[in-house]
């Protein structure tokens, strides 16, 4: 159905009442939902046959499902120590081996993507509030408005994102949730550059001018025509800092700014087999490939989603 014939669809609605009735469109709606289906299908069929990429898919999936619901996939206590097994390399019983304490490191693991994901997903959101702000602003406004938020966001590029969030987790305090806003404070300059840019690119379009030409206004425009179509690669931005946020919050917590023990945050998991990298490695080891193996699969997800783009 071409934009000539939805034109003269509407207006024949417009002239013959009938043409309204309930049910008249139906074959009409039903086809649209049979091609909006069928271009999804068509969309993701590339992706399905590509390995590596169901691979990264199925890592996230386990990462998110052991944030979402740990219980179903371990079945050992989290904070349950057993001083007889202290220390015991991977088996069949433990398949990450166990800690100095005797506790289960797989099932430590599991438990602590909960809190490692939520404060990789509290950053993310943080970063795109503040970067989409910030960027549509910038990109709307232009002149004087546009050269301030710019220089302060080269400002914020300039330093290293680790120190940046180093520095505000310091003033802040200690926890899970002061590092999710300093790890999200530091990727918003990402965000407001990219946004800012598809702004620019999505205003100038001619649809969007014929919006503006047909009298709708400055918010309904944004709304309807620009950020939609300037959605995709703050998608695929949101995708890959996700995984940067992981490592950034592992990070910290390495460092000791997470959350205080027992608690099962990935970093301070890695942290607390330093003592052991002789004897034990497997106590750092195993949680720290498994935390490179969500980010890695993170960043293959968001560089095929980026390739599919173009």
């Amino acid at each position: 159905m071409t934009i000539f014939d939805n034109r003269l669809a509407r207006l024949t609605r417009l002239v013959d009442p009938s043409q309204n009735l309930p049910g008249k469109n139906a074959p009409a709606a039903q086809w649209q939902r049979r091609s909006s289906l069928s271009r999804a299908v068509e969309a993701a069929r590339p992706l399905l046959r590509r390995p590596g990429f169901l691979l990264a898919v199925a890592m996230v999936a386990f990462a998110l499902l052991a944030a979402l619901a740990p219980n179903l996939l371990s079945s050992y206590a989290p904070y349950a120590t057993s001083p007889s097994d202290k220390l015991t390399a991977p088996n069949a019983a433990h398949w990450f081996g166990t800690d100095e304490l005797g506790r289960d490191l797989y099932t430590r693991v599991v438990h602590g993507s909960s809190l490692s994901v939520q404060a990789a997903l509290l950053a993310v959101g943080i970063a795109m509030a503040g970067g989409l702000s910030l960027g549509v602003i910038s990109g709307f406004a232009g002149g004087r408005i546009d050269a301030v938020i710019m220089r302060l966001i080269d400002v914020l590029l300039a330093l290293p994102g680790l120190l940046l969030a180093l520095a505000i987790v310091t003033a802040i305090g200690f926890g899970t949730l002061p590092v999710a806003i300093a790890v999200g404070v530091g990727i918003i300059p990402g965000f407001a550059r990219t946004t800012r840019a598809e702004v620019l690119r999505v205003k100038t379009l001619p649809y969007v001018e014929a919006a503006r030409l047909g009298g709708a206004s400055w918010t309904r425009t944004l709304l309807r025509h620009i950020l939609p179509n300037a959605w995709g690669p703050v998608a695929v931005l949101a995708t890959l800092d996700f995984g940067a946020a992981i490592l950034a919050t592992a990070g910290l917590s390495f460092l000791g700014f997470g959350a205080e023990p027992p608690a099962a945050e990935w970093g301070t998991l890695i942290a607390n087999g330093r003592h052991f990298l002789i004897t034990a490695p497997w106590v750092s080891l195993l949680p720290g490939l498994f935390v490179v193996g969500v980010v890695f699969s993170f960043n293959h997800i968001a560089r095929t989603l980026e390739e599919t783009q173009r």
